[in-house]
This record gives structure tokens, sequence and C-alpha cells, in this order.
């Protein structure tokens, strides 16, 4: 199992960045797949997870702002973050669920993370 984040940078708040992580080893389509965040001095928490039926779930702090979406065709999953603010400063990872529902995703392989810096 093989997971590459990318996309990160730096943004003024209320700014948009787009995560891409690129997915293989594994039959991508056939798998809920999520992104977390771990911020300066914080435990990783789930942002976002889909489906391999495309059922979307967020996180509460981020939910309106973020939008998680995959292409199964180019085993990829993305992640629009808009309306960006300080607090989503983190370095975000990509991760293959072993299950999802609606408040979390149980995360059994990792990507190394991309990180990503909102300035006020």
């Amino acid at each position: 199992v093989q997971l590459v984040e990318s996309g990160g940078g730096s943004v003024q708040a209320g700014g948009s960045l787009r995560l891409s992580c690129v997915a293989s080893g594994f039959d991508f389509e056939a798998y809920c797949m999520g992104w977390f965040r771990q911020g300066p001095g914080k435990e990783r928490e789930w942002v976002a997870s889909i489906t391999s039926i495309y059922r979307s779930s967020y996180a509460a702090s981020v939910k309106d702002r973020f939008t998680i979406s995959r292409d199964d065709a180019k085993a990829t999953l993305h992640l629009q973050m808009n309306s960006l603010k300080p607090e989503d400063t983190a370095t975000y990872f990509c991760a293959r669920c072993a299950g999802c529902g609606d408040d979390g995703c149980g995360a059994s392989d990792w990507g190394p993370g991309t990180q990503v810096t909102v300035s006020s």
C-alpha cells in the first residue's frame, strides 16, 4: 500500500487549497478513504471520509468548507478546502480506511502527509 499526498502550501485566511492523494498497491475503488490532520501540539484528528459508494462524512469543524472526492479511475483522493482559517494549519494525511462511519474512519494505512499553513 502506498499513499502519496500533494497540494499543501501556505495561504492567507479565506483562501483555498486542493489536496490530492495518489494511491497504489491495493484495489482503491473497494475502500473507504479518509483525510486526517495533525496541528502543532495536537493529536491527529479525522477530517473527512468517503465510502466506496461515494457517501461522504465530515468533522463539524470543516463541514460546509471542505469537500472530499475520489476519482477511482485514477486511484486518487482529493480534499477541496475553502474559506481556510488559521486553525486549519496542520499536516494533512491521506488514509485507507478499514471501515467508515458518519463520525470517522478506522485508518489502516497512512501517507507521509502534506503541510498546510494558513496565516491570518
